[in-house]
């Protein structure tokens, strides 16, 4: 199945730019901008900040207008060492703002999560993607239950042995995982082109192997489908740059760039105003065409 879908996504034009989410690309062209959003009060770069429900909505009508092309709203922390949370728990922290935001939203709203229910319960609430950093392999239902609800799917890599995994080896492994969980996504009744791949940045993996990662996404991108790459605030970044995860900004914008550089068709971040910028910037320049709204 893998095969025939690259192979069909190859054979278009390289104008022919792929969907992330089931979205056409921004209206200039250039990668989609999709902003995160922690309710959570333990997230590794922002938690607590957006816990209140008041503060998060606030917070994502912000995003919205600072340019953010899809809203990614999440309620469990992913950071290494955070404690699960169950479907309730993580459903009480999304209901208030997800009722709130959905209905006078303008842009997409993807539900980061992993488990089925909340997945259900989001997109019965409106949202039209599930975001799985886990790729659809932690709660078998949540496949079925994106591919009944017509979203879309953003397959994430997470193994947890990765870190063990020579460098050189970490491309090839990927490929192998997402193309089985591709399959798997297909058969489920997942549109193909409703399919987005995440590389996982941070998830799982040593800073060389985000290295390598970024410097080989085209490798990922030669799958034939649009990749998102979210590397904001990323450890990564803070063992160059000496950073903590608030003063990151000026590297995750050059994980950023170069990832779109090297293929991606959109990027998840915190900070939507910067990156916003940059990315209309990288796009005039590759193209060598002012915005509209600049000329004259």
């Amino acid at each position: 199945m893998m095969q025939s879908a690259t192979a069909a996504r190859i054979a278009k034009s390289s104008d022919d730019r792929p969907l992330v989410g089931g979205m056409a690309p921004a209206r200039d062209d250039r990668a989609l901008l999709m902003s995160a959003l922690n309710v959570t009060p333990d997230s590794f770069s922002d938690g607590g900040h957006f816990f209140d429900p008041d503060a998060a909505i606030t917070r994502a009508c912000d995003m919205i207008a600072e340019g953010a092309d899809i809203l990614d709203i999440g309620g469990e922390s992913t950071r290494p060492g955070s404690a699960e949370v169950s479907a309730e728990e993580e459903l009480a922290r999304l209901r208030p703002v997800l009722d709130a935001v959905i209905p006078e939203c303008t842009v997409p709203v993807s539900i980061d999560t992993y488990k089925g229910a909340t997945a259900d319960a989001a997109l019965k609430a409106g949202a039209t993607i599930v975001n799985d950093v886990w790729g659809f392999t932690r709660d078998p239902s949540i496949i079925k239950i994106t591919a009944e609800h017509g979203a879309a799917g953003i397959i994430g890599h997470w193994e947890p042995d990765l870190v063990e995994e020579p460098d050189d080896n970490i491309i090839p492994r990927m490929k192998a995982f997402f193309s089985a969980q591709v399959d798997k996504s297909l058969a489920a009744g997942i549109a193909e082109d409703r399919i987005t791949l995440d590389p996982g940045i941070g998830f799982g993996k040593t800073p060389a192997q985000n290295l390598v990662i970024l410097h080989r996404l085209g490798e990922i991108c030669a799958l034939g489908f649009p990749v998102l790459v979210g590397a904001s605030r990323k450890r990564f970044i803070g063992e160059i740059t000496g950073r903590p995860p608030l003063e990151r900004l000026a590297g995750t914008i050059s994980a950023h760039l170069m990832a779109i550089a090297n293929g991606a068709a959109a990027i998840r971040a915190h900070d939507v105003t910067a990156h916003h910028d940059a990315m209309r910037v990288m796009h005039a320049i590759r193209s060598q065409t002012m915005p509209a709204a600049d000329q004259g």
